[in-house]
């Protein structure tokens, strides 16, 4: 079997079939097995080893939710058997750091690895962090095989594994679900998503394919003091006095892991074969300086780019609109003027706010921006709060990826503005009602300036608050008004105070 093989792992349940693959003699039948605890076979299955990589493939029929099986992979003489297979949901979490962060670190550690044994049917497993230069058959090395899980594999270090978000998700849909779940963690810190591209989206969106293939493992990019005694990959966030806009910035060297396309292809290219129900994404902070102004273009591309891949790969089991979640930014400097951070939860949207959308599908966001949390131990870059990150997924898994109907997974969007010019309000009507936390803050800004460009952000002060309208106070700008933004900074409200949230706690994202 491939590497990513293993005792008590999780295969993908029908409507689709599981993919399994492996290595073997050129030219040889491999026999595959699937039977009961009970030795009664389920299906048999053969496939003939190929050149050049001397790998097989086969898919197996569609399996109900379940288990115990055994899987036997035969060559002759010679024989494999993985054993506590169980068929459900499998799902890939990857990113950088917020996703790679372990469930010791986050907030109520103790209790959550306290339950991680009342929870044998989610399995989970972890890759190594991996980099190559060219696109790998199978993984380098693995951290954690699959595994049922404990308090250690689940709190093996900081940033090591297992990943709360991915844990924490992947519990949520167990308990909603009542089916087995997979959890397949590839995550380094540190990184952007140019390195998880393949050459075919940096080519897309215009980008260098190769800016530098320096050894070490030392990016060139500005460092953060506080490294934890981590590999330094994990440590990356600007210095605070750095302000970059990527439409002015000069080309970075960029090496080791945050160097183009290297984690695509040790990390993910290897995985292909999969057949997956869902990907889960907590990307962004290194891109909020680095191609910010590009990542409009890099991050639909990359999911576009990952559903073909992965769909071709696993014979057409995985499904072409593969449902893909991520965690919008959270919060970094709470007093910063850069704006890298709003631009970049901006473009995670594809610049329209909300998703799904047309140049998004099948996708679902989590937002993020209430929960900063300025003490963490492991800089304010990384806040511990991974629980409520989480159940905004499994919201937006819900609706997104199960089709339930009846769950509400996005926060209150506005659906029109209009101007009371005489009086000097701007009446802004959201899709749902609306539940005023901080009246007072100083979320909305309208564009002030008799001309389109360059545009002076004033205030907008909230004068009134009703079911699904906020009157916002012009503030002297009257007819020259040309913009309006919410929550457009680093840090825009205190934890879970945002101004505006829906009935349901979820919080109205940020627009432009």
């Amino acid at each position: 079997f491939a590497s990513y093989y293993g005792d008590h792992m999780v295969l993908q349940k029908k409507p689709s079939g599981a993919v399994v693959w492996g290595h073997g003699k050129l030219g040889a039948m491999v026999t595959v097995t699937l039977s009961e605890a009970s030795g009664l076979i389920i299906m048999e299955k053969t496939a003939q080893v190929k050149g050049p990589s001397g790998t097989w493939t086969t898919v197996l029929d569609p399996m109900d939710r379940g288990g115990p099986y055994a899987l036997m992979a035969e060559q002759g003489l010679e024989n494999v058997t993985l054993r506590d297979i169980y068929f459900g949901d499998v799902w890939l979490c990857s990113g950088q750091s917020n996703m790679a962060m372990t469930v010791l670190q986050v907030a109520n550690a103790s209790q959550e690895l306290a339950a991680a044994a009342r929870y044998p049917y989610v399995r989970v497993f972890a890759a190594a962090p991996a980099r190559s230069d060219v696109e790998l058959e199978d993984l380098e090395q693995i951290d954690l095989p699959w595994s049922i899980p404990t308090a250690e594999n689940l709190g093996h270090g900081n940033f090591t594994y297992f990943s709360a978000v991915c844990w924490l998700l992947g519990r949520s849909l167990y308990e909603a679900l009542g089916s087995p779940i997979g959890l397949v963690e590839v995550a380094w810190g540190g990184t952007p998503i140019e390195a998880w591209s393949s050459r075919r989206v940096l080519q897309a969106c215009g980008l260098p394919e190769d800016t530098g293939r320096g050894e070490g493992g030392t990016p060139d990019l500005p460092w953060h003091g506080a490294c934890f005694n981590q590999k330094p990959a994990l440590c990356f966030a600007p210095p605070l006095n750095l302000a970059l806009s990527s439409s002015t910035s000069p080309p970075q060297h960029l090496s080791g892991p945050q160097t183009p396309s290297v984690l695509w292809n040790a990390m993910i290219h290897p995985l292909l074969n999969m057949t997956l129900r869902g990907v889960a994404w907590y990307q962004g902070e290194a891109n909020a300086f680095l191609n910010t102004d590009q990542y409009n273009c890099t991050f639909p591309a990359l999911i576009a780019d990952w559903r073909w891949a992965f769909h071709t790969g696993s014979a057409g089991q995985t499904e072409p609109l593969l449902p893909f979640g991520f965690v919008q930014l959270s919060t970094y400097r709470r007093w910063s003027a850069d704006d890298s951070f709003a631009r970049l939860r901006w473009h995670q949207t594809a610049d329209l706010g909300l998703v799904p959308n047309a140049r998004m599908p099948s996708t679902f966001m989590a937002v993020a921006m209430d929960l900063g949390d300025e003490h963490s131990p492991y800089g304010s870059i990384h806040p511990r709060d991974k629980q409520n990150v989480a159940h905004r997924l499994l919201l937006g898994a819900r609706a997104v990826a199960y089709g339930d109907k009846d769950v509400v997974f996005q926060g209150p969007y506005p659906t029109r503005a209009i101007l009371e010019v005489t009086r000097g309000l701007l009446n802004v009507t959201y899709s749902q009602e609306l539940i005023c936390h901080q009246r007072d803050a100083q979320a909305f800004e309208v564009c002030c300036s008799s001309q389109a460009s360059p545009c002076q952000w004033l205030p907008a002060p909230v004068v009134a608050v009703g079911s699904r309208m906020v009157t916002l106070a012009l503030s002297g700008c009257r007819t020259l008004v040309l913009g309006l933004r919410y929550a457009w900074a680093e840090w825009p409200c205190e934890y879970q105070a945002c101004p505006l949230y829906n009935p349901q706690g979820l919080p109205a994202p940020p627009f432009l």
